[in-house]
């Protein structure tokens, strides 16, 4: 693989440069970094569009903040934080990207992520196919009645829904109730099989949050709060997230 050499324009003033500089461990110094490429070695995003965590670092290091505004390469990665955990300065790249993905106007990021975010905002649900909280109660109870019948050994297995004082509550991909809701069965099954006492709410019950990796930030919170007010008023001590 042919990877382009950077080219530095000249000296200009860069927010990045002082976010690197925050996000060091104390005494960290980026003139200390060797560049060792673990971080790319194990990064699921490396090599991707020309890029790759070692890379990335170092663009926001010399302010070149306009060329990595331009890349699509900050919305590849997965925020796995795999650079973090075998950096030798713990140099915090997932949040140098979250930044980075603010760089761009928001009508101007991802329009799948942007999309998905905009519809979990539109429902009490928060789920990004746009699955309203009486169409994901009547899924469940359906899924649940056909699964009892068609197996007596299960017939008083549950899947409560605004259930008060359980101990855990559970939210769900919300593709999984529109598009494959036999995927349901299975964490059924273990948690009766566990003798879990959990339940569903029906608001906030969608576990993915795509307005997270849209770097919305206001966004993101309004539909974790909604997750999080409707466990709490359901007495919920832990709440288990699949996603």
């Amino acid at each position: 693989m042919t990877v382009e050499p950077l080219r530095i324009a000249g000296k200009k003033k860069s927010r990045f440069l002082d976010l690197v500089s925050e996000l060091l461990p104390e005494g960290g110094n980026l003139n200390l970094c060797l560049t060792c490429g673990a971080c790319a070695s194990g990064c699921p995003a490396t090599g991707l569009d020309g890029m790759d965590p070692r890379k990335f670092l170092r663009m926001a290091a010399l302010g070149m903040d306009d060329e990595i505004a331009k890349s699509d390469w900050p919305w590849m990665c997965t925020m796995c934080q795999r650079c973090v955990y075998v950096c030798p300065m713990k140099i915090d790249i997932p949040q140098l990207v979250y930044n980075a993905r603010g760089l761009r106007p928001r009508d101007q990021r991802p329009k799948g992520i942007l999309g998905s975010c905009d519809m979990a905002l539109r429902n009490e649900s928060g789920s990004a196919m746009g699955t309203s909280p009486d169409d994901f109660v009547f899924v469940v109870q359906d899924v649940l009645e056909e699964f009892q019948e068609s197996q007596p050994e299960f017939a008083d297995m549950q899947a409560p829904i605004d259930k008060q004082g359980a101990e855990f509550f559970l939210n769900q991909n919300s593709r999984e109730p529109v598009t494959e809701p036999n995927e349901l069965l299975p964490l059924w099954k273990i948690l009766h099989l566990a003798g879990a006492d959990w339940t569903y709410g029906s608001h906030g019950w969608a576990g993915e949050n795509y307005c997270m990796f849209l770097a919305d930030n206001d966004s993101w919170e309004k539909i974790t709060r909604t997750t999080v007010n409707q466990a709490n008023k359901l007495g919920c001590r832990i709440f288990l997230n699949t996603e």
